[in-house]
């Protein structure tokens, strides 16, 4: 039963493609898995976020923008459901 990983570390485990040092000129090599599943290719234009708990770097595809956003306003369309849910289960106690 001590092998079974939780949802979040198989989550995390698909996410992650490994370490990257950045060198003197501020460059980092995206590995060539990352590039790979993510279909990333010479001459693509990417665009470099602010993490937003300043902690880090969102990297994505210019081409894949709108997906994105169209993904971020459904996550964040459920979690305000959510949120309203509790609200509504706390209000009826």
């Amino acid at each position: 039963m001590g092998d079974e990983k939780t949802s979040t570390e198989r989550l995390l485990e698909n996410l992650f493609y490994g370490t990257v040092t950045v060198g003197e000129r501020g460059q980092i090599v995206i590995p060539a898995e990352a590039r790979s599943q993510e279909g990333i290719e010479p001459g693509d234009k990417l665009l470099v976020f602010a993490h937003p708990g300043r902690g880090g770097l969102s990297i994505l595809k210019m081409s894949n923008i709108r997906e994105f956003a169209r993904a971020l306003e459904a996550a964040m369309a459920l979690a305000q459901q959510d949120t309203q849910e509790e609200d509504s289960d706390d209000a009826s106690e």
